[in-house]
């Protein structure tokens, strides 16, 4: 089903039949055989694909591991919930659940169990930076991450109450200028006064938006960089949609199904992923990677690599490694663009908020 979907970039049984060596005689025959596996109960995919992503990372060279977090929609009538790490401008997947929900919006309950399961297939001793958007914010969360001993960069809503001492202040009150930001070290937040956490508040331009990060770690600058990975998971939504597998295509309306869907999905992304690192390291790039600097994703690379070397005849990588996040050849689509790409530049103020509290009551 793998070599299907790499082989035809489709999501469609009758497709994927073409590229199956099989005692079937007729294209129907192997059709339903990929049927019956997708709708096969004693299939257990997140079982399966644990052995697989733990191989990849048991390699894994960098002291840190970013996790993100997010759901994706199909149909309005289903919701993907996703946990990836984050690997050189993608997310490669590491656990999901699929259910029948037309909100992209889900409880924390619904996801917990993900969070141990990932603990799994870490590897040992690895810090771990998890990133969510303000869709996830809860205390409840943020208490899983500390039993877990996880770092993490969550954005919140303007309406998140901060409390430096008993009157609790909404953060969309603090004023930010243009290019400002703003970081309360030692506050509490939410009605339940969940802490002590550190704030990360700025007014981004030219974009012109507010944003708003919640961290375990004193914030600065660096915050927003870090919270700025969690892009990656979009993009790996977009590799299984328009940008890659045409999963919207799919006319599987079953979440159980679609659960082992993702498998396959998983299982292609890991792979093409590794094999598009692996050429880049042998310096083949540029056999199916047009642009003179790397224009390409990883996984668009080893995507392109594998259909060349089924056509020319080459051996094709037998192995999974995810070595390190850290790319040596980021991406860029020109040099002109690269070069009008600025850092991110604020005039920032730091509070300690503690220290502000006991100055006070001191003075009083």
């Amino acid at each position: 089903m793998v070599a299907g979907l790499v082989a035809s970039g489709q999501i469609s049984l009758t497709a994927w039949s073409d590229y199956v060596r099989s005692r079937a005689v007729y294209a129907q025959s192997t059709q339903r055989r990929f049927s019956r596996w997708l709708q096969n109960e004693r299939v257990h995919e997140h079982s399966l694909y644990a052995r697989l992503i733990g191989y990849a990372l048991s390699v894994w060279q960098q002291e840190r591991i970013v996790l993100a977090l997010d759901t994706t929609r199909l149909w309005e009538q289903y919701c993907i919930i996703r946990i990836v790490a984050v690997y050189r401008g993608r997310g490669i997947p590491v656990v999901w659940k699929v259910l029948k929900h037309s909100s992209s919006t889900v409880a924390y309950a619904t996801y917990a169990p993900l969070l141990d399961a990932v603990v799994e297939v870490l590897p040992a001793g690895v810090e771990v930076l998890f990133l969510a958007d303000r869709g996830f914010a809860d205390v409840e969360l943020f208490k899983h991450l500390h039993r877990l001993g996880w770092h993490y960069r969550i954005r919140v809503k303007s309406n998140f109450l901060v409390y430096r001492g008993q009157q609790g202040t909404p953060i969309s009150f603090y004023p930010l200028s243009t290019s400002h930001a703003l970081f309360l070290h030692q506050v509490k937040i939410t009605k339940a006064r969940y802490g002590l956490v550190h704030l990360a508040l700025a007014h981004h331009y030219p974009s012109r938006e507010r944003w708003y990060v919640v961290s375990d770690q004193p914030t600065t600058t660096e915050t927003f960089v870090e919270y700025g990975l969690r892009l990656d998971i979009e993009e790996n939504f977009l590799d299984d949609k328009s940008n890659g597998f045409q999963l919207e295509s799919s006319h599987i309306r079953s979440a159980a199904m679609l659960s082992r869907l993702c498998l396959v999905l998983a299982v292609a992304t890991l792979y093409l992923t590794s094999a598009g690192t692996a050429a880049v390291e042998r310096g083949e790039r540029r056999q199916v990677d047009p642009h003179w600097f790397r224009g390409s994703s990883y996984f668009k690379i080893g995507w392109h690599w594998i259909r060349k070397a089924l056509v020319q005849g080459w051996g094709l990588p037998t192995t999974l490694a995810l070595k390190s996040a850290l790319d040596p050849a980021p991406c860029i689509s020109s040099k002109s663009q690269a070069a009008q790409q600025q850092p991110l530049y604020f005039r920032c103020t730091t509070v300690d908020c503690a220290i502000s509290l006991e100055q006070s009551l001191s003075t009083a």
